[in-house]
């Protein structure tokens, strides 16, 4: 992961290539490229050949109707009865009944956007990626959310390189080796 990270310090340019997925993949892109160009971490190319990094993925932005239904009921009879039929009639009747019923339907317009993106260098090694999905934000749409949640993650992982200690590196003269370099040095 370390390495990773201060690979993305080395990006200039980054150029944002088509994504995949549904109709509305393209509007992702350009919602994207909107929000990355804010960032200025680097310079947002449309030209492929004069980037350091090509931002690839995967994006869709749904919109659907939810349907609830759903029914309850609870009954219950019960009945007694008797009778005679003399000159003196005796009869018993006896009823009860309970009953409820309760359904309930319910349908509710949802925005869901989800996108899964990665930063490719020139040699096709993958140097950063993340998936972030929404259902939309107080003040903006699910696209929109997603293209700053993306935006966000990125400017942290380039805070996080940037804190990283720089790498050290040993010159060796040739014919010469680490703790001879380090002598030499010493004396001079």
């Amino acid at each position: 992961e370390e390495s990773s990270l201060k690979q993305l310090l080395q990006i200039r340019r980054v150029y944002v290539d088509r994504l995949t997925g549904g109709e509305t993949a393209a509007q992702m892109r350009d919602i994207l490229l909107s929000s990355l160009e804010t960032t200025n971490l680097f310079v947002v190319t449309e030209n492929p050949e004069r980037a350091d990094a090509t931002l690839k993925g995967a994006a869709e932005d749904l919109v659907f109707t939810d349907v609830h239904t759903s029914s309850d009921s609870i009954n219950a009879h019960t009945n007694l009865g008797t009778g005679r039929n003399t000159k003196t009639s005796n009869g018993l009747n006896a009823g009860f009944g309970v009953g409820e019923s309760e359904s309930e339907h319910s349908t509710e317009r949802r925005h869901e956007a989800v996108a899964a993106v990665r930063l490719v260098n020139k040699e096709g090694d993958v140097i950063w990626a993340t998936t972030q999905e929404s259902l939309g934000a107080k003040f903006r749409g699910a696209s929109t959310d997603v293209a700053e949640k993306i935006t966000t993650k990125l400017k942290a992982d380039f805070a996080r390189a940037r804190m990283l200690p720089p790498s050290t590196t040993t010159v060796v003269p040739s014919g010469g080796s680490a703790p001879q370099a380090a002598a030499q040095l010493a004396i001079k």
